[in-house]
């Protein structure tokens, strides 16, 4: 398809706005200039024009440049149209694809992480499993993600059931004391993602990324699921690599800078 035309000077100062929003702080204008790619001359007629827009404000201190209300406002605009499910549902397939998995997305629920969405890959095996179905924190790796993410409020009083749960089981999958419970998810969160192997479901291998919004707080988790057998469970293998990035990528879209 031939590519429409455009104003190549409106694509060119963007580059000014790009590096001001990726740059840690305020910028001076030889180095904002550096990181767009021009000269401080160009840049500066831009930054003129980008001011008067309130894109753009400049300390007359410091004379370093910073994004401006303008920016602000377009920012905080976007975000609040952003709908990380609907993100998470565009991305499932070419994921689903890539990998040769099933994929899932969850959020939190009333009761806990819960599955709602589900892109099934055509050489799944059967799992139980539907939408709308509330993921246990301790034996999935939805459920570990979730509790290592979410607020200690929101999981506490469910951690303590389950925990609870398995102790009067006697499972040896999970972990059976509080102190374990930590040292898992402080795993869960070293690794950036959850893992289970042959615990919620025998035979199955699952793994679950966070998704954060703009805030830092957990706004879904992408979760890919197969059989033992073909099934790559190692860390940054070919399920949980691309997984991962997956993640990474909607949490950067969801205006996430962590």
């Amino acid at each position: 398809m031939k590519e429409r035309a455009g104003i190549q000077s409106v694509e060119v100062g963007f580059g000014l706005l790009e590096a001001l929003g990726e740059a840690a702080g305020p910028q001076m204008l030889r180095d904002l200039a550096a990181a767009a790619g021009m000269s401080a001359a160009k840049a500066h007629r831009y930054l003129v024009s980008f001011q008067r827009l309130q894109l753009v404000v400049q300390d007359p201190a410091s004379t370093r440049y910073d994004l401006g209300p303008a920016a602000l406002k377009l920012g905080l605009a976007s975000l609040s149209r952003l709908d990380p499910v609907r993100l998470g549902r565009e991305r499932a397939g070419a994921l689903m694809e890539r990998i040769g998995h099933t994929v899932a997305l969850a959020v939190w629920g009333n009761h806990g992480p819960t599955i709602v969405h589900w892109e099934e890959s055509p050489q799944a095996v059967t799992v139980n499993l539907r939408l709308g179905d509330v993921m246990p924190l301790l034996s999935s790796a939805t459920g570990r993600c979730f509790a290592a993410y979410a607020s200690k409020e929101a999981i506490a009083p469910l951690l303590r059931e389950e925990l609870a749960r398995a102790q009067k089981q006697g499972r040896s999958d999970v972990p059976g004391t509080m102190a374990g419970v930590r040292a898992m998810l402080d795993e869960v969160r070293t690794r950036g993602a959850a893992r289970v192997v042959d615990v919620l479901l025998p035979g199955i291998v699952g793994f679950c990324a966070p998704v954060f919004d703009a805030d830092g707080h957990i706004a879904l988790g992408i979760v890919a699921l197969g059989p033992t057998g073909t099934f790559d469970p190692d860390w940054d293998g070919a399920v949980h690599g691309p997984l991962r990035l997956a993640a990474q990528q909607l949490s950067a879209d969801l205006g996430w800078r962590g």
